[in-house]
């Protein structure tokens, strides 16, 4: 059980997908660098001028019933100052039916997270360095039981403009909490992920590759629903060798026509994949496929992806250029 990432940390909305563009690509995505703003909720040093007054807002009716969205926004305040980033993660979990040990109901209950983040970018004088970081507040409220916390996200992203490739590292979640929910504090979901993406010379697609919490190893376990019985009653668990371990932290993504008004992408996340595929069932776990389209100054995305044959999820988002320029 050592292994696994479920229960381990609070504040586990911190880590959903920030936009659909991510979604489609798998999730996770840390080495854009161009006008979408959202980007920055998870790398900051994905911050720049080209995301200047630009205001995103994307929307997720997530599995179970659950909504979250976020809400992004930037401003340069001059080249040397560079960009400035502000932005809202929230989550809303329903409402749920209450009942006390002895089964008497209690009423209704809800419950709510959000984030809300400002952030900085640098570029190391003289490279092609980038460094970036976010500042975090996060408010939880579970039924009667709240929690406040904050936590920094750090970045760095190498950019080649010559062979138009990017290579990122991200420490995210470094933080505390301030109030616990009931007197016991718990940690939150750090997480170190690399990522590299460059654009084919002569092709116009973007591939991009994400290595997700190598701060962890390993993160998969045998899944006791797979366990195999023999005639004699003897029970055998699932076998997760060397390699299985190492694919789950490995996300695949790629977008065609990444610099047009008509981007397609598609994305594939082996570990969730591999933690919810169905045995000797094909359900295509894992996969996510999204469109942006860009009309004047706005650009609407959208991403379905794949969870499980009973649930899949939907992203939907719009990003608006406030200063009418057209890109």
């Amino acid at each position: 059980m050592l292994a696994q990432l479920g229960g381990e940390a609070t504040y586990q909305f911190l880590n959903l997908v920030s936009s659909p563009r991510q979604a489609a690509l798998g999730g996770k995505i840390i080495t854009n660098f161009d006008h979408d703003v959202t980007e920055a909720l998870y790398n900051p040093a994905s911050i720049n001028y080209q995301m200047h007054n630009q205001l995103a807002v994307n929307v997720s009716s997530h599995l179970g019933g659950i909504t979250y969205g976020t809400a992004a926004y930037a401003y340069t305040w001059d080249r040397h100052v560079q960009t400035f980033h502000a932005g809202i993660t929230y989550v809303n979990y329903g409402t749920f039916d209450g009942y006390d040990v002895d089964g008497n109901s209690t009423g209704t209950f809800k419950g709510n997270e959000a984030a809300l983040s400002v952030g900085y970018n640098y570029n190391i004088p003289y490279t092609d360095i980038y460094i970036g970081a976010n500042v975090k507040l996060i408010t939880s409220g579970l039924e009667q039981y709240s929690s406040i916390g904050g936590a920094v996200d750090l970045g760095a992203m190498y950019i080649n403009e010559k062979l138009d490739f990017h290579a990122a590292l991200t420490l995210r979640n470094i933080g505390t909490q301030f109030t616990t929910y009931a007197g016991q504090n718990e940690p939150l979901p750090f997480e170190i992920n690399f990522g590299m993406s460059q654009t084919l010379e002569n092709v116009p697609l973007r591939w991009h590759l994400t290595l997700e919490n190598l701060q962890k190893w390993p993160i998969g376990v045998s899944n006791p629903a797979r366990a195999t019985t023999d005639l004699d009653g003897n029970q055998t668990q699932e076998k997760v060798g060397f390699l299985n371990k190492g694919l789950r932290h490995l996300i695949l993504g790629a977008e065609l026509f990444p610099e047009g008004g008509f981007n397609v992408r598609l994305g594939y996340n082996f570990r969730r994949a591999e933690e919810l595929r169905i045995v000797d069932q094909r359900n295509f776990s894992g996969l996510s496929v999204g469109i942006g389209i860009k009309l004047n100054n706005m650009r609407f995305s959208y991403t379905h992806a794949r969870y499980t044959s009973a649930s899949n999820t939907s992203f939907f988002g719009l990003q608006i250029d406030l200063d009418g320029r057209r890109r």
